[in-house]
């Protein structure tokens, strides 16, 4: 990098991109539509896309995009809900509650723009606004997007910034894509193992397809001297627990202990390794929260049901959320993880229109296959390997994320330069 003599421009953002410009209208050549909720996208990561036929789809699927438009969430800027339109499928409809953001080509970069909204300060700044809103929930209106300002390089220098950011987000993605494939193939080990029954016998071939005997029992046939058993038999079952939320001095947002929630779980990593929020020691002391030890299994059981992780050292959390601290060694973490990961909860789970949740005892009344010692410690083996991958890849992430971070605002004020 270099200092260049270049001086940058104030703009308001509608001068330099426009908003909202094209809805779906009755007659859509497309039968079905993939729909992205503002909740489906969180600092440009998808978590899902919903596939509805036009007559089915929500009132908010109307919002269209286009390749290198902005979303934005108009609802509680502070959740971070925006990403970068890249190659979207041709019936792509997006909520209405998002602000969808068109650069002007020749006066702003897409990629700019992106990491522009992915600011700290104007995430902050957006929220600010929001909270003063007259609507049920903290919102912006796009005037008051358009109307943030921003002092703004030349179009060549605007690309070579967003092309140093990029370098890194490419390198996180393609780490976050390496962990999906070892979490898959840890999946279908498991499966092939534990659900299939053909695990390797003592001669190297598959259990149950080469003759292995099995034994019938209430839940169905499992290889002979494996047992079901019930979690509570094998762990020891804590809950979190949240001090009260109109006593702010018992919570942090910078410093002090992890305090798990069920956000926090919303991600694609495995491994717990930062929180949203924190408490001071004194609230752990106060209100008794329940330790976590490092390498605890756990589950979100109220309003998303479902949620699994494992922490990566010592944390705490709220009321939602169990702890399944071992007491054997007839099943190991991972086990247990990849188990609970492809568990349907909706059998036990109680529904209603206002929550979901299912409570402790139901989770120790689950039944678990416990296989034969020899068959779980070569299972280990092979699991800790792709696991331990999976810990170092999402420890790299957090590096790189955070020198991102720590460069962005750099950049986009002006205040480091690059050469272009």
């Amino acid at each position: 990098m270099s200092i260049t003599t270049k001086q940058w421009q104030l703009f308001r953002l509608g001068e330099v991109c426009t908003t909202n410009n094209q809805t779906l209208k009755k007659g859509s050549k497309h039968e079905t539509i993939l729909y992205l909720d503002t909740g489906s996208i969180t600092q440009n990561v998808i978590s899902e896309l919903q596939e509805y036929t036009i007559k089915e789809a929500p009132s908010r699927a109307k919002r269209l995009v286009q390749e290198g438009d902005v979303v934005y969430s108009s609802v509680r800027p502070i959740q971070n809900h925006y990403g970068l339109i890249q190659q979207p499928a041709e019936n792509l409809v997006v909520s209405t509650g998002f602000i969808v953001a068109t650069p002007i080509k020749e006066k702003l970069d897409s990629n700019y723009l992106y990491y522009l909204v992915s600011q700290k300060q104007f995430n902050q700044k957006m929220q600010q606004i929001a909270e003063h809103s007259t609507s049920t929930y903290p919102s912006i209106k796009p005037e008051h997007f358009e109307s943030f300002e921003v002092r703004l390089p030349l179009l060549p220098e605007q690309k070579a910034i967003a092309r140093v950011l990029g370098c890194l987000d490419d390198k996180i993605e393609l780490l976050r894509s390496q962990n999906e494939t070892l979490e898959e193939l840890g999946a279908q080990l498991f499966k092939q193992w534990f659900v299939d029954f053909n695990f390797p016998d003592t001669q190297g071939r598959p259990y149950q397809a080469s003759g292995g005997q099995m034994t019938q029992t209430p839940k169905g046939k499992i290889p002979q001297g494996w047992q079901y058993k019930t979690l509570g038999g094998l762990i020891d079952l804590s809950i979190g627990r949240t001090p009260p939320r109109k006593q702010s001095q018992w919570f942090s947002s910078k410093g002090g202990q992890k305090w798990i929630s069920i956000k926090d779980m919303g991600g694609s990593e495995v491994f717990i390794n930062k929180t949203s929020e924190y408490l001071v020691d004194e609230a752990i002391k106060k209100f008794r929260i329940p330790e976590i030890p490092k390498d605890t299994v756990i589950l979100s059981f109220k309003m998303t049901v479902g949620r699994i992780a494992i922490t990566n050292q010592l944390m705490y959390s709220n009321e939602a959320i169990a702890h399944l601290k071992l007491i054997t060694d007839e099943i190991d973490r991972y086990y247990l993880f990849l188990y609970l990961n492809q568990f349907n909860f909706d059998k036990i789970g109680s529904t209603s229109s206002i929550t979901k949740a299912f409570n402790s005892q139901s989770i120790r009344d689950i039944e678990i296959p416990v296989p034969k010692k020899t068959v779980l410690d070569k299972f280990s083996v092979l699991q800790n390997g792709i696991f331990d991958k999976i810990r170092q890849n999402e420890q790299q992430i957090q590096t790189l994320a955070k020198l991102r971070d720590t460069l962005l605002p750099q950049l986009m004020s002006g205040q480091l330069r690059v050469k272009f």
